[in-house]
């Protein structure tokens, strides 16, 4: 199931999209249509703190509603498709280096064994940061002069976890979406510590949707890209992680409870503007295709 939220006719709205995410299928009135009930909440947010109990009910109306050629789909073109949770309520937990070529194109030496984090290294995005596909991302040319891209899968938790095992990990999954990583490469310089070079308004694109994990069985698995005007800039895997989603959950949970909705992005591969030589920082005017398997492409263009 990929999960959907849109706005049309002025109210915003959640439903799932059809294999080739042409159209949607709105959760309220197949639930509506085929139950006669009002019970499922028409907010994702919501959606993740009510539980399996719901996630089985959805599940149930997509089949009814995948043999019903006569139900009445919504043109995803025709609405305005938002961030799957548009606004978290918690910052982003972000994962620095978590890809080893990417550690190595910052730091030259070569060398992976002091280049690659022992630790996991954990910083923050604030809800303000996040944006959906289409939407513009500000190139805040006032602050910053290096405007940079990072392409990631991002976790989003189902339930709430504290202190959780490895081995337990994946219970507290709720599904998967596409950050775009937005940097402000000499503000995260100058400042050293990440948060306003990572943070600034529009920093972090989502979508274009959340697909729950019974759709994603090996998230260790998927191809991850990211294309700047056409070129292909990031090409990789996700089972290039130096620390697996089951390891941040558990280090992340070990101290800091994680809650329904909340998201953990997992890093980015190598090909960043800021690696070259010289670097590709963005411009006005580019556009950025981040395309991550099973999930889809999220496209954002720079003010």
């Amino acid at each position: 199931m990929q999960f959907v939220t849109y706005v049309q006719d002025g109210k915003q709205h959640v439903g799932l999209f059809t294999q080739e995410q042409r159209f949607i299928v709105p959760l309220a009135a197949a639930e509506k249509h085929f139950l006669g009930s009002a019970d499922i909440p028409d907010d994702m947010q919501a959606i993740i703190e009510a539980g399996d109990d719901v996630v089985a009910k959805i599940k149930a109306l997509a089949e009814k509603a995948a043999a019903d050629k006569n139900f009445p789909l919504v043109a995803a073109e025709a609405v305005t498709v938002l961030a799957p949770i548009p606004r978290p309520k918690k910052n982003i937990f972000c994962i620095g280096k978590n890809y080893v070529e990417h550690a190595l194109e910052f730091d030259k030496t070569g060398d992976a064994s002091t280049a690659v984090p022992k630790h996991p290294v954990v910083f923050t995005k604030p809800p303000t940061a996040v944006v959906g596909p289409g939407t513009a991302v500000k190139n805040h040319q006032d602050v910053t002069s290096q405007l940079d891209y990072e392409v990631e899968l991002a976790v989003v938790i189902g339930k709430t976890a504290s202190k959780v095992s490895k081995a337990d990990a994946y219970d507290y999954v709720f599904g998967y979406t596409i950050m775009n990583d937005v940097t402000a490469r000499d503000l995260q310089k100058r400042h050293i510590q990440w948060f306003l070079g990572k943070g600034l308004d529009t920093f972090a694109p989502l979508g274009p949707c959340l697909v729950h994990k019974s759709a994603i069985p090996d998230p260790h698995n998927l191809n991850i890209s990211c294309k700047i005007n056409g070129e292909i800039r990031q090409n990789a895997n996700t089972r290039d992680m130096v620390f697996d989603i089951p390891t941040l959950i558990e280090v992340i949970s070990a101290g800091i409870t994680l809650e329904p909705g909340d998201i953990i992005a997992t890093g980015t591969p190598s090909g960043v503007g800021a690696g070259f030589n010289p670097p590709k920082f963005l411009k006005s005017g580019d556009v950025m295709e981040l395309e991550i398997e099973g999930i889809g492409i999220l496209k954002n263009t720079i003010e």
